[in-house]
């Protein structure tokens, strides 16, 4: 029997939880993508298309997520096939089951040469370059929000409302962690100095990273259900007091807030001077990052973008990307992208990344 191209493509070995399938080349075919956006309508708005490339999608089978991550641009379809793209050039580097259609994937991090995941209640290294699996780890809670790690721990947030410190050579844990009102916990972060959770109480509460003793705690009024969000030794909250707190990462002093139109379920967007907020159904809102006043709010944006220069781009939910100038603190064009309804936010470069359910993806960036 005959098989189709896709068909022959998902042939692969099963290794444990992954399936591995190196693929470095891209999947757009000469002269026949269907372009997610023309070149023209770019350029409109003084952007030039930098790639645009098409994703091995099933007739089933929709693209749900894309990440930026590193130099690579990770697209996650709905029964879990993860295409790697080069972020430059949109050539794809391989493709990988990452786990069986259905199961939920949480998160997607990268520490230094390790890719990772939490896929249903298990920790999963791949290697970012080839997508092989490195590692496979049985856990015995239920995970709540996405696994960070250090050079000698992981972190996971347990729905048991606590932290749990895995070391990262063998997943034994060492140590556990919890708020003193038995809070659920919602984000968590680390690095060398210390870990940081948050929970649905308010709380941002600052530990050791090796041992259960509290550093400083910060309590909103709020409950905190998105992402914080560490900037150089900034520490950024939204909660759900409606305000947006910068603090001290290192002390947890309160340096500004800002009130938001309503309670924040968004995580902020931090770039070089600006942080970004978006408000369910009450707009996109700029502020200063060392002020803490507000550039500009577009009450029709739903989420960044990206940043270059004076100039931020915007997705809205009319589906259009627009253009605000920061310093004239107005909105200076706009572009219709009919069938856009996936997009990764990039605050490390001025690159747009834009898809459709489909798995059109494009690259676009301004005009030098």
């Amino acid at each position: 029997m005959k098989m189709s191209k896709r068909s022959r493509g998902r042939q692969v070995l099963l290794t444990g939880l992954l399936f591995f399938l190196a693929v470095p080349k891209s999947f757009a075919v000469e002269g026949k993508l269907e372009e997610l956006i023309s070149r023209e309508l770019a350029k409109t708005c003084e952007l030039e298309v930098v790639w645009q490339n098409e994703l091995p999608m099933g007739k089933a089978e929709a693209l749900e997520r894309l990440f930026i991550i590193g130099n690579r641009v990770y697209a996650l379809s709905s029964s879990n096939y993860m295409v790697s793209l080069d972020r430059e050039t949109g050539k794809a580097a391989f493709s990988v089951q990452v786990a069986r259609a259905g199961l939920p994937a949480i998160g997607l991090e990268l520490y230094n040469d390790e890719l990772f995941s939490v896929i249903g209640n298990k920790i999963v290294e791949i290697n970012p370059e080839s997508g092989a699996e490195r590692s496979v780890k049985r856990l015995k809670i239920g995970v709540i929000c996405p696994a960070v790690r250090n050079s000698t721990y992981f972190y996971v947030a347990g729905a048991d409302k606590r932290v749990h410190a895995l070391r990262a050579e063998d997943k034994v844990q060492v140590f556990e962690a919890a708020a003193q009102n038995a809070s659920g916990i919602t984000s968590v972060l680390a690095d060398e100095r210390f870990v940081i959770f948050t929970t649905d109480a308010g709380n941002v509460i600052s530990i050791q990273p090796d041992r259960a003793e509290l550093l400083w705690q910060f309590d909103a009024r709020g409950g905190i259900v998105a992402p914080i969000v560490k900037d150089g030794d900034s520490l950024f909250v939204a909660s759900g007091d409606t305000n947006i707190y910068k603090l001290d990462i290192v002390t947890g002093r309160f340096d500004w807030k800002y009130q938001a139109q309503a309670a924040l379920t968004r995580g902020p967007q931090v770039t070089g001077e600006i942080v970004y907020q978006s408000v369910d159904n009450k707009g996109l809102t700029a502020i200063d990052k060392k002020s803490g006043k507000a550039l500009w709010h577009l009450a029709e944006g739903v989420d960044l973008l990206a940043q270059g220069g004076k100039r931020t781009y915007v997705i809205t939910n009319s589906g259009e990307l627009a253009v605000m100038d920061n310093q004239k603190a107005k909105q200076v064009c706009s572009i219709n992208l009919a069938g856009v309804s996936r997009y990764a936010t990039n605050v490390a470069d001025s690159k747009i990344y834009i898809a459709d359910k489909s798995g059109r993806v494009a690259c676009l960036k301004p005009i030098q």
